[in-house]
């Protein structure tokens, strides 16, 4: 179980790397811990915008639309009842409602080999041995994918947050950078190209279970 490395200036190295099988090697028998985990990372960040109008919130209804008894109509006490036009919303939203969705850590941590291994199997991962990070500017960091042949929707993994790599990447609308230790299921099934450096790789083996490369 390899991947393809290449060094900092673009250049495909003739030796491949070896992955771990304890974390690139964990393919699912079926996709329900992948679902779980995705639909988990949206819950967690789903915006809690939608909020309703109870009847004791909407403005108004404070007379009698009619008597209670001779008009043959049926009875109301508010023009704001909820079976009324512009009348209050019963069991609506407040805005309170919390839509998280739990799962452990562990089962995290399995999800995420689980997608490491497709995108593994999918031969999307490519390994750099070092970033740029000195001159910080988009020109180099798209020339450098380009080099490597990482497109579509591409995702960096590094060891660790660096400011010259935030800035060449900021504007590039297709490229997301996370650390190893904090990339999630969500991030590895939605990336069409996983550029992974050597010290991320490391982190991953040692984090995840496997033996340091």
């Amino acid at each position: 179980m390899t991947a393809v490395k290449y060094s900092k200036t673009g250049t495909k190295l003739p030796t491949a790397v070896k992955l771990q099988p304890d974390v690139f090697g964990i393919l699912p028998e079926n996709h329900e811990l992948l679902k779980a985990a995705y639909l988990s990372y949206l819950a967690e960040n789903r915006p809690n915008l939608a909020t309703t109008k109870s009847r004791g919130m909407v403005r108004g209804g404070g007379r009698k639309p009619w008597r209670q008894k001779g008009t043959g109509k049926a009875r109301f006490g508010s023009s704001r009842n909820p079976i009324w036009r512009g009348g209050g919303v019963v069991f609506g939203p407040t805005g309170t409602e919390n839509y998280k969705r739990k799962i452990s850590k562990q089962q995290k941590n399995q999800a995420l080999k689980q997608a490491l291994s497709l995108a593994d199997k999918e031969n999307r991962i490519m390994l750099v041995d070092e970033l740029d990070r000195k001159t910080g500017k988009v020109k180099s960091m798209q020339t450098y994918l380009n080099n490597i042949s990482a497109q579509g929707s591409i995702l960096i993994i590094v060891d660790s947050k660096h400011e010259a790599i935030a800035r060449s990447t900021n504007n590039l609308p297709t490229v997301k950078v996370v650390t190893a230790r904090y990339m999630t299921a969500f991030d590895v099934l939605n990336a069409d190209c996983l550029v992974i450096e050597q010290t991320a790789l490391d982190t991953l083996h040692t984090w995840l279970g496997g033996a340091k490369s």
